[in-house]
C-alpha cells in the first residue's frame, strides 16, 4: 500500500502541473482532486477500521469528528476571507452580517492563526471523543446500545449546527474560501499541495494505525475484542485502552475532515448526518475489517462507484450502497481484501 501511495504523491502533481494539458498523461485539476478527496476518505475509513476492526467497536458517529475537524479548518478559512467577502466586513463572515451580527463570537477568536485552528483540528474531535467515551465505557456500554449512542452523538451535531444563532452558518455552512497560508485555493499548485498533504496524513496514519496493531496495545485491543470480559478479570483496566485508542481515531478522523474540505469548498450541517458514518462503516466493511488497508481500498472502490452511478443513475446510488453491503456482509464477511487473502492462500 505505502509503495503505491509514494508513487501516487509523485505521479499525480507532476502529471498535472508538468505535463502540457494536451498530451495524455495530463492528469486534470478535477482530477486529482477528487483523488485527494479518495484519500481523505481512506484516512476516515483507517481511523474506523481501528476501532471497529480491532476493538470490536462500531462507531457510527465517525462523521461526527471528521466534520469537527473540517469546521475548525474552515473557521480559519473564513477568517482569511477578510473584507474580501460579499458586504466587505473586515472581521466578521458574510453569514454573519446577513444575520446582522455585532461582533465575532468569543469562540472565532484565534482561528486567523494557522497553528491555532490545526490545533482544534485535533483537540475539538479529541476532546468530544475522551468526554464521551468516558462516560460510555466507564459504564461498560457495549455492542449495539454503543453504536445507537454514537449516532445520536451525531445527530444530536447535526440538530445543533444547523440552528443559525450557533454561529457556523446554519444549514448554508461555511465557503467562499479564498486562501490557505496566502495561496489561492483556485491555483492548481495548492490543489496539488493540498493532494500531497492528503497523502502524507494517509501514510502517516497508516503507519500509525499498524504500530499499534502489531504492538502489544493491538494484541490487547484484539483481545478486548474478542472475550473482553476474560481480559477484564485479568486485571486489565479496559475501559483506559478503549478510551486511548478511540480518542486517537477520532483525531485521525477530524484531520481528515480538516484536509478534505479545502478540497471540496464547502462544509455544511449534512456532513453531520448519520447516514455519512454509516457510509463510513459500509467502505470498511467493503474492503475488509481488521486490515487496515483494507479498509482503504473499500473506500476508494465504493466512493469511485459512487462518483460514477451519481453521474450515470443518480436515483440508483443508495440502492446500489445497500445491496454492495448485503452482498458482502453473505457472500464476503471479511470484505473484498479477505477474498484475496484467501485465494493466495490456495
Amino acid at each position: 500500500m505505502l509503495a503505491l501511495l509514494t508513487l501516487t504523491t509523485l505521479v499525480v502533481p507532476v502529471c498535472n502541473l508538468l505535463v502540457p494539458e494536451n498530451s495524455g498523461l495530463h492528469i486534470s485539476t478535477y482530477t486529482m482532486t477528487l483523488l485527494g478527496k479518495y484519500l481523505c476518505y481512506a484516512l476516515l475509513a483507517i481511523s474506523v477500521d481501528l476501532v471497529w476492526g480491532y476493538l470490536g467497536i462500531l462507531s457510527l458517529g465517525h462523521g461526527a469528528f471528521f466534520a469537527l475537524g473540517g469546521y475548525a479548518m474552515g473557521m480559519y478559512l473564513m477568517r482569511q476571507i477578510g473584507s474580501r467577502g460579499m458586504y466587505g466586513h473586515p472581521l466578521l463572515p458574510d453569514f454573519m452580517v446577513f444575520l446582522n451580527w455585532q461582533e465575532l463570537p468569543w469562540f472565532w477568536h484565534g482561528f486567523h492563526w494557522f497553528w491555532f485552528a490545526m490545533l482544534m483540528v485535533v483537540l475539538v474531535p479529541g476532546l468530544l471523543a475522551l468526554v464521551f467515551g468516558w462516560l460510555a465505557f466507564r459504564s461498560r456500554v457495549t455492542g449495539v446500545y454503543l453504536s445507537i449512542i454514537t449516532q445520536a452523538l451525531t445527530y444530536a451535531l447535526l440538530l445543533a449546527f444547523f440552528r443559525n444563532e450557533m454561529g457556523f452558518g446554519g444549514n448554508n455552512g461555511l465557503t467562499d474560501f479564498k486562501d490557505l497560508l496566502g495561496f489561492s485555493l483556485q491555483s492548481d499548485a495548492t490543489r496539488a499541495g493540498l493532494f500531497i498533504a492528503s497523502a502524507l496524513a494517509l501514510g502517516l496514519g497508516y503507519l500509525s494505525c499498524l504500530y499499534i496493531t502489531r504492538s502489544r496495545l493491538g494484541r490487547l485491543c484484539t483481545a478486548i475484542r474478542d472475550q473482553e470480559d476474560r481480559t477484564r478479570f485479568i486485571g486489565y483496566r479496559v475501559e483506559h485502552f478503549k478510551l486511548w485508542i478511540f480518542t486517537f481515531s477520532a483525531i485521525m478522523a477530524g484531520i481528515a475532515g480538516a484536509l478534505y474540505f479545502p478540497q471540496v469548498g464547502i462544509i455544511n450541517p449534512g456532513e453531520f448526518a448519520p447516514l455519512a458514518s454509516i457510509e463510513i462503516v459500509i467502505w470498511v466493511a467493503v474492503g475488509g475489517r481488521a486490515t487496515l488497508y483494507g479498509a482503504a481500498a473499500g473506500a476508494l472502490m465504493v466512493n469511485y462507484a459512487k462518483s460514477y452511478l451519481t453521474g450515470a443513475m443518480p436515483d440508483a446510488w443508495l440502492f446500489a450502497l445497500g445491496a454492495m453491503f448485503v452482498l458482502v456482509t453473505l457472500l464476503l464477511p471479511r470484505g473484498v481484501t479477505g477474498l484475496l487473502r484467501k485465494k493466495e492462500g490456495n
